[in-house]
């Protein structure tokens, strides 16, 4: 099938919201519990960042485990790396993920103030400007022909998406409203001319819509 751009197990709220409003340095979702979006996949055996054993099987299960397989490489837009705005003016500080960031690929962070790139264990940044398609060249070069994961923000997802460059979206909608914030869509069918869609119901309570490029 070759190299593919990717976005799995996005979480949106049933208002279409990824992340709510007042993102700050303690509250990288804003107003908007990340429980309440990614609890499903945080519960699940296959968890990128679980720490011990347990965790659910089952439908749930299945999708996280995709998050990292055949994944070259992530791209993700700076508030996704961290609430500041404008030009750097701390290059010390290394965004939200610790000494051991979960992605363990390069990862190409889209801002308008690019900053040399850094190593975090397995996980390198790399500072990238431009349209979409200019940060994608950039992420397909870095991925070493295994698939392009467009992790987030919703706005950074949107944009791709509406550049034509998304080939297989899974997004998982839970049932809670945030009522504000950044959004991904307001309602899934508005993608339906560009891809094909099936919806799927979990146990959990969430919702997954899986898109594939018509």
């Amino acid at each position: 099938m070759g190299q593919r751009v990717r976005v799995q197990n996005f979480g949106v709220s049933a208002d279409g919201y990824g992340a709510g409003e007042g993102q700050s340095l303690e509250r990288p979702f804003g107003h908007a519990d990340p429980v309440d979006l990614l609890g499903w996949a945080i519960a699940t055996e296959s968890f990128p960042n679980r720490s011990g054993p347990g965790g659910s099987r089952g439908l749930d299960d299945h999708l996280v485990r995709d998050f990292h397989r055949g994944i070259g490489v992530e791209v993700m837009g700076r508030g996704k790396f961290g609430p500041q705005r404008g030009p750097w003016e701390d290059h010390e500080w290394r965004g939200w993920w610790g000494d051991e960031p979960p992605f363990r690929t390069p990862v190409v962070v889209w801002t308008h103030h690019p900053r040399p790139s850094f190593a975090l264990g397995a996980t390198t940044f790399h500072f990238t400007g431009g349209e979409p398609a200019d940060v994608l060249a950039v992420a397909r070069e870095l991925a070493g022909g295994l698939d392009v994961r467009i992790g987030g923000g919703p706005s950074t997802v949107r944009a791709f998406l509406d550049a034509g460059l998304v080939d297989d979206l899974h997004v998982a909608v839970a049932p809670v409203r945030l009522g504000a914030g950044s959004r991904l869509w307001e309602s899934p069918d508005e993608l339906d001319d560009r891809f094909h869609h099936d919806v799927v119901p979990s146990p959990s309570g969430v919702v997954h819509h899986l898109f594939w490029r018509r």
